[in-house]
This record gives structure tokens, sequence and C-alpha cells, in this order.
């Protein structure tokens, strides 16, 4: 079955599958356009469809050309995402540059997304295919012009299935019906058949094959071909880089028998949310048929979440499992799915496990099976066929997969038949034998390898119901050539290695490469300009030679410009060290000579001053008492070019000039340094009472007084704390669930899902309601569901990440932001996140080795200054453990340790936007962007203005009184992913020394100009 279509019809018509008890974790949405923008106004329309298909023997090759067309009047960027099935691989796309369709080429995952959007912030035009998770896959396109077109060719192909002794190729076409124009050409060497409506399919014949063609998409939205299959092996060959491959085509036929099954029997269930979408009836008609072929068995239940319920364990006596089909049916879907939140049980003999192999939570894999315990995967959704066949196989089962309960009887006779199957392969002449299955798929076997000799012998040993016996099959010179054995070669040797996908990325990753094949490890890069292909050193499907002329004149200045920017790190480091060491003054400030900020949003002014000629401050004011607010979710940020615009006019707003301030001479004890010579603060926008009903403050988790406001030793003895503002969501849902008692917040969060499915707000603000009632692991539970909305969305794991070191779970967060920098390593804060949550799960080495990456790379100018901010913490952390930390890696220059007696520290969630740190002291002096140093010693690092944060305030000695701390959202260049950016907050007192107490919040900024005081800083 062609499956790529199937995902664009998704887009098309409703869904034939049957309805999920409960739905999707994500709502389903109503019916959209195939490309999706946006920021869209109206949708993007597909403007003509062109398919070319050929079958060969048991295999096709299906080429999709498709013509998008943006009736906006502003450039967008489109996204399709689509499944594939088993059997099927993407075998490349182009898209138009220049009118003429160029060719994509491999390029290791993270390598692809960093270069796509480093390009597409430059406004030029790429294009990437990627693999998400499982068999689903996501192709961007950007630029689609402004009342334009663009042109996009998908190519796929795949190993057909025999059914009644003919391959049979089916075609949803469905996703083209709008076309305006549409074109389908089929060919093949016997001649097709179709089968039920195939519309007005013209079948002739040309040069010894055939030809089918159809003008307009069939009434039924779908085509379906067989042709008559070979009855004996068949071998094709194929050179690749200089190397010959086989697919040998081998059918299998023998004798069933009934399987013997165990005395145990664990039965391993799926129970996250995307385990909504399966078929529940049809599994549980399976396993019925499982209990009463067993009769006397003895059945253990393991659900998996985010972590495994302990198992339960059932009596099944005369094939009468009801007692275990009840708990089956009471099974609540919620939360993500860890792999290694269970214990194999020895007496099981074998296991049955029901899921989509999509285990998103969590640091490992299956546990250790004893000898002998057999694995099968059973699947009745969108699954990721390729790891739980390759988990099945490896522990001596099989993976066995239905779309519609019409196919239960060959299912039933996989999972309860002893069947024909490969038992080994060896063969002369050829080596490095991989195997599609052991288990024939229709009574063939596919069996890929790579010659050595011009002719070779492939020996099978195989067994069925009565045996084994051997079977041998020639592989000549004279076989067919095609296109597809190295590839299929390639995607079985992966296909085995997904059983460990961690272990053995490296190894998927170079077959990816080599052979072009789209995995979790490799994606299809289309680049506009050849400069491109040579900065980020990609090879080009053509200009070779130009592109070895020019990378070799680009290599010989990498050296430099690392040790360029090494320089340049410690040069930043050596002012920061200067600023530490240097005496503020803490007396009121009298006056100031003053390079003034004269800012569009407001700034200092001249009459500002107090007639003695010093400065006026006004008084901080104090955090109010907690009261509820509203908190709407945006749908979408302001129009890209009109932020951009507004950014700039920022940018340019903070130009700078002198400006003279009479002042009263000072003693020199109590004069400020020269250099750097602190500012009059150039008044930022203030925070208004009004502006708070736009804003949700989530995650303070104060518990108790005593938690939101601590006490610590401060710096020359003084005490500090640290008082976080705790304000609570209003939403409708937020009130019900506050208003409940502890035992039925579940339960109406539960009624309350479907409403909010696609919501990270509704998830976030419903673990902190359950673990302020002590339902801490339902609140982990409820939490986790954010590695379901979006299967790699590093924003919104992000997140998660943040949240779980929040609530304390660092050893739950590590394999989160491991998981953030395989997707985003090109981002410095995907370095530094990880590097905190090892800090804060007592692996103080990985902390120094991750934080020194964002020290010694470098990194795009969207992200000024973070290696300051990232130093001063891998010099905490090693101070605080000097027997568990080695620096030798890091540059002496480096190499010290700045405590401070105060420290607030901005980061968040959304890319190009622009978010900003204030802090206010007692002398009413506010730190920010456009005031970098205070009086007394304040000090603010660089604005971020292009993503993510950090933003760092330190103060290495405080002088007594409140510390007001705020954030505020400046603007965005970009749709926000979660509707609002989520920041995260984190406040020190005493930081980098032994007394070190920190609090961190996490709150939710809707729109631009959005201010929220955060909390205070109070010094004694």
């Amino acid at each position: 079955m062609l499956a790529l279509p199937i995902g664009l019809a998704a887009f098309g018509q409703p869904s034939s599958r049957p309805t999920p008890i409960r739905g999707d974790v994500t709502a389903p949405p109503p019916p959209a356009p195939l490309l999706v923008a946006r920021e869209a106004e109206t949708p993007i329309r597909l403007e003509s469809a062109r398919i070319d298909a050929e079958l060969s023997g048991g295999l096709a090759h299906t080429a999709i050309e498709l013509v998008f067309r943006n009736p906006n009047n502003r450039v967008l960027e489109g996204e399709l995402q689509f499944p594939l099935s088993e059997g099927q691989q993407i075998d490349g796309f182009a898209l138009d540059i220049d009118g003429r369709l160029r060719p994509a080429v491999p390029v290791p995952k993270d390598k692809g997304r960093e270069v796509f959007e480093a390009i597409e912030r430059r406004g030029a035009d790429p294009a990437l295919l990627e693999q998400t998770a499982g068999n689903q896959f996501k192709l961007r396109i950007y630029p689609i012009p402004a009342q334009g077109t663009r042109r996009v060719r998908l190519e796929l192909r795949e190993a057909l299935r025999r059914h009644d002794g003919q391959w049979r190729f089916e075609l949803p076409l469905a996703f083209a019906a709008g076309a305006q124009a549409f074109d389908l050409q089929l060919r093949s060497a016997a001649k097709p058949q179709v089968d039920g409506p195939g519309g007005e399919a013209r079948v002739s014949s040309r040069g010894g094959g055939y030809t089918l063609a159809l003008a307009r998409a069939p009434a039924g939205g779908r085509l379906a071909v067989s042709v008559a299959a070979a009855t004996g092996p068949r071998a094709y060959v194929q050179e690749h880089d200089g190397e010959r491959y086989f697919l040998a085509e081998v059918p299998l036929q023998g004798a069933s028998a009934p399987r013997v099954l165990p005395a145990s029997v664990a039965v391993v269930w799926d129970s996250s949310a995307s385990g909504r979408k399966r078929d529940h009836a049809s599994e549980l008609a399976l396993l019925d048929r499982y209990f009463r072929r067993a009769g006397r068995i003895e059945a253990s239940l393991i659900r998996l979440r985010d972590r495994a319920e302990p198992a339960r364990v059932f009596q099944v006596e005369n094939g009468d499992w009801a007692a275990l089909r009840r708990e089956l049916e009471s099974t609540v879907y919620d939360g993500a799915t860890a792999a290694d939140s269970w214990q194999a049980r020895p007496q099981v003999g074998e296991y049955l496990l029901f899921g989509d192999g999509l285990f998103n939570y969590g640091a490992g894999g299956l546990p250790q099976f004893a000898p002998g315990q057999r694995l099968y995967a059973l699947n009745s959704a969108d699954a990721d066929a390729a790891r739980l066949g390759a988990l099945a196989q490896a522990h001596g089962g099989r993976l066995l997969s239905w779309q519609r309960a019409g196919e239960l009887d060959r299912v039933a006779a996989g999972l309860l038949e002893e069947g024909p199957r490969l038992l080994g392969a060896d063969a002369l002449g050829a080596d490095r034998i991989e195997v599609q299955s052991a288990f024939p798929d229709d009574g063939l076997l596919r069996i890929a390898g790579r010659l050595r000799d011009a002719r070779a012998e492939l020996n099978l040993r195989v067994a069925d119901g009565q045996g084994e016996r051997r079977q041998s099959v020639k592989i000549g010179a004279d076989a067919p050539a095609s296109a597809f054995p190295a590839r299929l070669w390639a995607r079985y040797a992966i296909a085995r290695l997904e059983a460990d996908p961690e272990t053995n990325r490296a190894a998927i990753a170079r077959l990816g490469q080599g052979f072009g094949v789209v995995t979790g490890e490799t994606s299809l890069i289309v680049l506009d300009d050849i400069a491109d292909y040579v900065r980020y050193d990609i090879a080009p499907p053509d200009r070779r030679d130009e592109f070895q002329r020019l990378k070799a004149a680009q290599a010989s200045e990498r050296d430099s410009t690392r040790k360029a920017s090494l320089d340049r790190v410690a040069e930043l480091y050596a002012r920061r060290i200067e600023w530490w060491q240097r005496d503020w003054p803490k007396n009121p400030p009298k006056g100031l000579v003053a390079r003034v900020n004269r800012a569009v949003e407001g700034g200092y002014d001249p009459e500002d001053e107090n007639g003695d000629g010093s400065v006026h401050y006004a008084p901080p004011l104090p955090i109010a008492d907690a009261a509820p607010v509203a908190a709407p979710i945006a749908a979408a940020a302001d129009a890209a070019a009109s932020e951009a615009d507004t950014l700039r006019r920022r940018s340019e707003s903070r130009a700078v000039r002198e400006e003279a301030v009479s002042i009263p001479e000072l003693p020199a004890a109590m004069a400020p340094p020269a250099q750097p010579m602190p500012m009059p603060v150039a008044a930022a926008p203030a925070a208004r009472a009004s502006s708070l009903d736009a804003i949700t403050v989530t995650g303070s988790r104060i518990a108790s007084p005593e938690e939101a406001k601590a006490d610590v030793a401060g710096p020359d003895g003084r005490a500090a704390s640290i008082a976080l503002q705790p304000w609570q969501p209003d939403s409708p849902y937020a009130r019900r669930l506050r208003a409940a008692p502890a035992a039925q917040v579940y339960r109406l969060y539960l009624d309350e899902r479907d409403s909010h499915a696609a919501s990270t707000a509704f998830y976030l603000d419903v673990a902190d309601v359950l673990e302020s009632k002590g339902q801490r692991d339902l609140a982990l539970r409820v939490l986790s569901n954010l590695a379901e909305l979006d299967l790699e969305n590093r924003h919104v794991l992000r997140v998660l990440g943040y949240r779980l070191l929040q609530i304390g779970e660092p050893k739950l967060a590590v394999p989160v932001f491991e998981r953030v920098l395989r997707l985003a390593e090109e981002e410095p804060q995907s370095f530094r996140d990880l590097g905190l949550a090892y800090a804060a799960a007592g692996q103080p080495q990985r902390a120094v080795d991750n934080l020194y990456e964002v020290v010694v790379r470098d990194w795009d100018d969207r992200f000024p200054g973070i290696e300051e901010i990232a130093l001063a913490e891998l010099n905490a952390i090693a101070a605080a453990h000097p027997g568990e930390t080695d620096l030798a890696q890091v540059d002496p220059r480096l190499r010290r340790n700045l405590p401070l007696g105060l420290r607030a520290v901005l980061s968040w969630d959304s890319d190009n936007s622009d978010m900003d740190l204030w802090v206010t002291d007692p002398n009413g002096e506010k730190c920010f962007y456009g005031h970098k140093q205070t009086f007394q010693g304040g000090r603010i690092t660089e604005d971020f203005t292009g993503g993510y944060g950090p933003e760092e305030f330190s103060l290495r000695k405080p002088k007594p009184g409140k510390y007001k701390v705020e954030a505020n959202f400046f603007g965005s260049r970009q749709q926000l992913v979660t509707g609002a950016t989520t920041l995260q907050l984190w406040l020190s007192t005493g930081f980098g020394g032994a007394g070190q107490v920190d609090r961190k919040v996490t709150l939710r900024l809707k729109d631009s100009r959005d201010t929220v005081l955060v909390g205070e800083f109070e010094v004694k």
C-alpha cells in the first residue's frame, strides 16, 4: 500500500478508522489544507498533482509532483506531515529552484534542522524532509512566495505485498481531489488489473509493457491495482558506490501447526495517551482467541505509562479471562510511554506487547529478558513498525500489525500458529546478509546482501510445522538491474539496529547518509546556493568540483576562527572578573555622569532630575497579595513582518548619546569607578496592573509561607530571602479543579481533557493543582503528556524539562534535555539546559562538560554573551564539587568562581522572540537592557532579541532592602508554538557559595508589552 498519500488524504476526508474510546491526546483537527502554513490567512491550495508509478515484479516506485499556490499577500513557510506504512521508504524529494527541480541530499538530522532554520532566517530557499518519530515524516518548505507557487516532488519505493498470487498496489488519491489539474501514469511489465472503482482508468500496451492512465482522481478517492506475481524465486542487482548489492524474493510455503503456548504470559499494555488511538475492540478480540487456545494459563498485566504500574496477576481457567478483560476495559489512557519503567518476570514464558512503539519518555529501552522469553508486538494503529519489529525479532517473536478488524484471522494465525519461518541465512559469493523478516510476508521472504563474486548462492535454513529443511537461491550475473537492492539492504540493516536505537545511533546515521535513507538520524535537504552547501559542509547534488574548491578555501579559516572565539570569551570573562573585584558604592546616589539611552519606548529625561542635580528614582513597589488572574491563551503572535519592523525600531532606539548632568563632587571612597561607567536608569515601560489580565503564572509551587520566603545567610552576614508571587490561573477549568477535593481532581481533569487536548498550558496547570493537593504521581503523569503532544517539538520539550527540574525530578528531566540536544545541537541553550539538569541530578562532571561546550563552540550572533553565563554556572558547580570535577579541559583564563549575593536568570521557550529581565533595587534604579549597570554594581548581560535567552542579573554585595524582579515580553517574529511564551525565572541568593538557595518559577506571557512581577529579593 502506498501510504504517503494516505497521510496526504487525511487532510481532505474523515478517517474511516474506528472511533477511539476517548479521542486522541491531540484533538482531531477539522479538515485542513494539504500543506499547512500557520500564519496563512487563506489556506494554501493544491494547484496540480502529477503521479508517475512503475511496478517491477514485487517492487514499486512512485513519484508525486505537487504544485502549491499561496493566495496570501505574504511569504509563508509550509509544512506537510504524513505517515509511511511497513515496507515503504522515502527515495528522495526535490524542490523547484529557479524553475528547475533540485534533488535533495542526505544530511545528519540535527544538522539538517539547524541549516534549514538558519537559512530560513535569511529568507533563502531551503526545504527539509525529516523523520519525526516512528513512521511519521515532516516536509518543510520555505519560502512559498506571496501570490505565487512552489513545486515539490516526493519519491517513494516500496516492496509490494502478495495476495492470492497477485502483487497488490494501492494508491489513495483523495488528497488530489481538489487539484485543478491531475495526471497519473502507471507502468508495468505485466498487465495491471484495476480492482474496485477505478474512475476513468485507461490501460494501453506499448513497447512490451503496459500503461495505466488517469486524468482525474477517482470518485472513491482510491486506486487499487493487481498484477501477476512470479511463482519462483527472483533476484535483482544494483551498483552503489562501487559495490554490487542484491535483493532476493523467495516464496516460502509450508505447513502450519498450533504453537505450544507457555504456562505464564504477560500482557504489556501501552496505557499512555497515544494508546487512545488504537483499536481496543480488535485487540481484546485477539486476546480472547489467545486465552481460549491457552485454556489454563497465568496472565500478568503490566500497564506502561510515564511509570509502569506494578504487575497484576490473573488466573485464567478454561479460557475464562473475564477479570483481566474488565481490568483492560477500565484502563485510563494518559501520560507518556517509558519503556524502561518495569522489570521482566522470570516465570513468564512470553510477552504480548500492545502499543505503537513510540517510547517517548525515560532514558532506556525494554528491560533485559531471560533466555527463551519471547516477545510478540501487536499493533492496531500507526506505529514505529521498524522498532517494534526489531524488538520482537530480537526476542524470538514477531510484529503483527493490522488496520482493519477483518485482518484478525491473519493476525491470530501469526500469533497462535507455527508457520514457515527463516532460521538462518548464509551465502557463497556474498556477505552482509540482511533479512526483511524471518517470517514470510504473504508467503514471501525478502533477503538482501552485498555481492563479492559475479555469481552467488544464498543458502537458507527454514522451518515449518513439520520440521526444518534447507533451500538455496542462485543469484546470477544476468539478474535484472533494479534501483531497489542497495537501499532495501540499508533499510533492513537499519530496522535490525532499531531494536536499540540509542546504542546504535552512529551506525544508523552512517547507513542513512550513505544510502540516502531518511531515518531518525538522517534527513534530506535542498539548498538554494552553492555557497550554503559549502558553508554548512553538505555535498550538493551537482557542481561537485566547485564545491570541493570552495570547501578547501573555507577549511583554512576554521582553526583561526575557533581560537578567536575562545579569546573573545576569555576577554568577556575578564571583564566580568574586573567587575566582580570592584568595590561598588552602597550609599544613596547623589548624582551621576551618564550616557543616556534616549529610547522610543521612554527613557531618561533631564527634567526627571532633582533640583540638586541628582537623579530621582521611584521607590520599588511591594508585592501585592496573591490574586487570581485570567489566562486566555493567544492564538498567534503579531505578523512576522510587523514584529520584525518593531524589533528594528527598537534596535534603532537603543542608540545612546552623551548627556551632561551637573554633579556635586563625591568623596573618593564613595565615587563610582571610572570603567565601566554606571548609567542612570533609562525608564523602561512600567508594569501595569491591567496587563496582568492577559498573563498566567504557573508553577510557583508555593506550598507554604515558609517555602515562599526562606531566609538564608547573605553577603556580609546579612540575611537574604526570595519571595515569589503565588499567582494562579483563573480559567474555568483551573477554578473547577482547585475547588474540588483532592480525590476528585484527576477524574475532573479527564472530563476536561478533550476540550484542551492540544494545550500545553492545560497540562501544566493541572499538574500544578494535582501536586498542590498531594497527588504527586498523578501530577507527574499529567505533566508527561507534553512528551506526547508533538513528536519532536523542542520548545514544548524544554518546558517539560524546566518543570521537571522545578518540581525536583532531575532524573526525569535529564533524558528530556538529552532529547532536546539531539534535536537542536546548534543552539547553545540545549547544552546549557542539559548541563544544569546533570548538576541537579548529581552528575557534576557531565554538567561541567556540557556547559563548557557552550563556551568553546562558535554560535550564531542570535546568542550574544551566553558563554559568560555558562562559565559562571560551570565554575559554581565545580566549586561545589571540588573532588568530583576535573577542569583540565577548561582554559586556565576561565577557571574562577565568582560568588554572588543575588542572581536572577531569565530564559524562555520560543525562538525569534525578545523577552527582557528587569530588576529594580532599593534605590529605585532599574537594571535592564537599556541600563545594564547600576550605581551599586548591579549588572545585566547582553540583551537577547532573537530567542530563548538567557539574560542574567548579578550583584555581588547587595545593599539592604528589596529588589523587585520583573519579566517583560517585548516582541516576537514568529507564531508562538504554545499560544504564549513560557518563561523560566531562576532566582538565587548566595550563588556559587556554600549557602546557595534557589527558587524557580515558570510563567507565561501572551502579548508584546506584557509585564509580570515575578518576585522579590530582600536583603536585611
